[in-house]
């Protein structure tokens, strides 16, 4: 950890004591102010759990390509399911990736009687050819939700609000598991494995397959690599929580370049998020934190919503427009109007 390029912080320090938990919180709030990502280690997520969702992954991607299309996501209102190469945009760019997407199971919603972001709503896709995939992430999300709930507790009481702030606001969460895989690329120049961008919630948990790069975050104007550390996770935060502090947090952008063929890369981002109809209100941050809130940013192209519906279905409108003009073509309209 002695070259980490990002901060590294121990989550199993709030279990150690009343002091190393404020020295936590305090190295918590200083990350997210300064930077916006971070190294996070002492998760307790079991080290056997990890290698099963990797094999599960590499599983999934080695299927043959009649099974992964057999639940694309372009047969899915929700934006679910499996997306091949190419089929992602970042800023109007190809991502060069191929993924499957998996949100909370439930029913999906009239879209004559909901609001638009309720078009979010709905059931998975998974593959018939591999059952067990499904038992994994259903184990995954229930280990990171725990995380990432303790963590937003430690934000709380670290931004001078009661430690229940989060819980409170962010009602059933919309959570998002995306299963990356990253092909190789011979070309001389780097690839957009997923373009520069700022994530459009609240926190970010990133699994990575060990010993592979390619993540780059931006610091001081520079990009800066964020390879993969073993044990660690890689956490960020999103424009929401840079909103709901006004600014004294930083949502920050970062990219994936794509790694040289032979090389491929598999990642796991979990995505933890207030629920679709939550607006999350702006904290009262204490005198000495909110004299050096820098506003939030301020980008006509791409504007921060307080309701986490409104952010969520923008950025899947924007990153998959096939779905979109398949199945949304009144909401392309009317963005378009």
């Amino acid at each position: 950890m002695a070259d980490a390029t990002l901060p590294v912080l121990d989550l199993s320090r709030l279990d150690a004591g009343p002091e190393a938990a404020a020295g936590f919180r305090a190295d918590l709030r200083a990350a997210t102010h300064d930077v916006g990502f971070f190294y996070l280690t002492g998760t307790g997520v079991p080290p056997e759990l990890e290698a099963r969702l990797h094999r599960a992954a590499r599983d999934f991607f080695a299927l043959p390509e009649a099974d992964k299309l057999a639940i694309e996501n372009v047969n899915s209102p929700h934006f679910r399911g499996y997306t091949r190469i190419g089929g992602e945009r970042t800023q109007g760019r190809v991502d060069w990736r191929e993924q499957i997407d998996i949100g909370p199971e439930r029913a999906a919603l009239d879209p004559e009687t909901s609001p638009d972001y309720a078009r979010l709503i709905g059931p998975n896709l998974w593959p018939q050819a591999q059952p067990e995939l499904r038992e994994v992430v259903s184990e995954w999300h229930d280990h990171l939700s725990g995380v990432a709930r303790k963590l937003l507790r430690a934000w709380a009481l670290a931004l001078g609000a009661e430690e229940s702030y989060f819980d409170e606001h962010f009602g059933e969460p919309s959570t998002l598991i995306k299963i990356v895989r990253y092909p190789g690329k011979d070309d001389p120049t780097p690839q957009q494995g997923v373009g520069a961008h700022k994530d459009s919630g609240v926190l970010t948990l990133l699994w990575v397959e060990p010993g592979k790069g390619g993540l780059q975050v931006q610091r001081d104007g520079e990009w800066v690599d964020a390879p993969a550390v073993p044990g660690a996770f890689v956490v960020n935060i999103g424009e929401l929580l840079e909103y709901a502090t006004q600014g004294y947090l930083i949502a920050t952008n970062h990219r994936v370049i794509s790694p040289t063929y032979p090389e491929d890369r598999i990642s796991v981002p979990f995505f933890f998020n207030p629920a679709l109809d939550a607006r999350l209100p702006i904290i009262e941050l204490p005198a000495e934190l909110a004299a050096e809130a820098r506003g939030v940013t301020q980008d006509p192209a791409n504007p921060i919503h307080a309701l986490y519906g409104e952010n969520a279905l923008k950025s899947r409108l924007r990153a998959h427009p096939d779905v979109a003009a398949i199945h949304h073509a009144d909401l392309v309209a009317r963005a378009g109007a």
